[in-house]
């Protein structure tokens, strides 16, 4: 039997010699000539002498705090014939040359097992986070209670943020514009008015304008109903007006027979310019005379509403957009009289528009500032906190040193 030298030229390599055994590799039988038993040699720790054809190059030495996995150690076994086969690790993946010259040097695998020993990479020196041992630390009961109050604000104000996220905010704008240009220059109205204590065989709507519009007697889209077996009357009516000042009264007029003395107390249940808008976030005056009660005033008295009407323009988050109309409202109350005497009452809505457009949009806070905000909490609060730890944990530190140099 032959033994086969270990290849111990790497750094290293002869603590490692004389804990292995050799490789046993039989040697062929030849016709001319018989091994000739002789005296058993201990492995040799040597180097090899270098080959001819092969300048030696830098092995890569393994790190002294690393240990080698058995791959690196069967790779510093020495040659791999034919006749010796040894049993490599399929991670591996490598056939070696049946070369009696190869060395570990010539396969790029050593070098590795080094890296994935752990050792320093060059990329190291970049890092601004050095890691600090726990025995070099000192735990404080004052800096355990900081940190449990600076992790309940952390997630304080993290939760009203993501509350803030969640909810879609209603911006509002004004410019100058009319916004609906595709009207035609009208304005759908909505009325629901009940007068408890006149016939609707006498309530009629009258609509006039400065652009020359007088009609009496309104008779389209609306509809009476009869109230208290009679007396009374609900009027509803949808109808339209012209983008210029003008008004629009329910009164007596348009009746074959004015009454002697008609009563104008009334409740408005509904009155609105354009389309409803029912948007929780927005409480504008869409429907500011909706409940406005005058059954206690005087029942021969005329009313007058004096509106102003805003165009308001509504877009949510699609970017779709609908169009409507705020008023303010102004009324007064009054007998009218005339050098013939008494003049007829009614109910006078006198409008005019604003050129002041008001606009809501929804808005949602952008996904960016509430990665900047948040980032912004929780490095602000941990640097506040640490300083604070570390001025209680200095005056501390300070105060026993003046305890002990009182006791001495």
């Amino acid at each position: 039997m032959l033994r086969v030298p270990l290849a111990c030229h790497a750094p290293g390599a002869p603590a490692l010699c004389m804990h292995r055994q050799a490789l046993r590799v039989p040697r062929p039988a030849s016709s001319h000539t018989q091994s000739q038993p002789g005296p058993r040699r201990a492995p040799s720790c040597s180097p090899p002498p270098p080959r001819q054809n092969h300048p030696p190059r830098a092995t890569p030495s393994l790190s002294p705090r690393a240990t080698p996995s058995p791959a690196c150690l069967l790779l510093a076994a020495g040659p791999h014939t034919s006749q010796a086969r040894v049993a490599l690790p399929p991670i591996l993946g490598h056939r070696f040359p049946p070369s009696s010259s190869w060395e570990p040097r010539d396969h790029p695998f050593p070098a590795l097992c080094r890296a994935s020993f752990g050792g320093p990479h060059p990329a190291d020196r970049f890092d601004i986070y050095r890691k600090v041992p726990k025995d070099l630390t000192q735990p404080t009961y004052t800096g355990a209670i900081i940190s449990i109050c600076c992790c309940l604000f952390i997630l304080f104000l993290f939760l009203s943020e993501l509350t803030g996220f969640i909810t879609t905010e209603v911006v509002n704008e004004l410019y100058v514009d009319d916004p609906d240009k595709d009207s035609g220059g009208k304005i759908d109205v909505s009325l629901n008015i009940s007068l408890p204590n006149l016939h609707c065989e006498l309530v009629g709507l009258d609509i006039q304008d400065e652009m020359g519009r007088h009609e009496v007697g309104h008779i389209d889209n609306s509809m009476k109903i009869p109230l208290n077996n009679g007396v009374g009357c609900r009027f509803e009516g949808q109808f339209s007006i012209n983008k210029v000042p003008g008004n629009f009264h329910v009164s007596t007029h348009s009746a074959t027979a004015q009454p002697q003395n008609p009563d104008m107390t009334h409740i408005i249940h509904k009155l609105s310019f354009g389309d409803t808008l029912q948007v929780q976030n927005v409480h504008g005056a869409f429907n500011a005379l909706g409940g406005a009660d005058r059954l206690t005033s005087n029942p021969l008295a005329s009313h007058d509403y004096i509106l102003k009407i805003v165009p308001t323009v509504y877009e949510d988050k699609s970017g779709k957009q609908r169009y409507s109309y705020q008023y303010t409202v102004a009324n007064k109350e009054y007998v009218a009289y005339s050098h013939t005497g008494r003049i007829i009452p009614a109910i006078w809505f006198r409008y005019d528009l604003s050129p002041i457009t008001v606009k809501y949009t929804e808005r949602r806070q952008p996904l960016y500032r509430f990665i900047t905000t948040i980032c912004a909490i929780i490095g602000g609060t941990f640097t506040v906190a640490g300083i604070l730890d570390s001025c209680i944990f200095t005056a501390s530190e300070a105060w026993k040193k003046i305890q002990l140099g009182k006791m001495h």
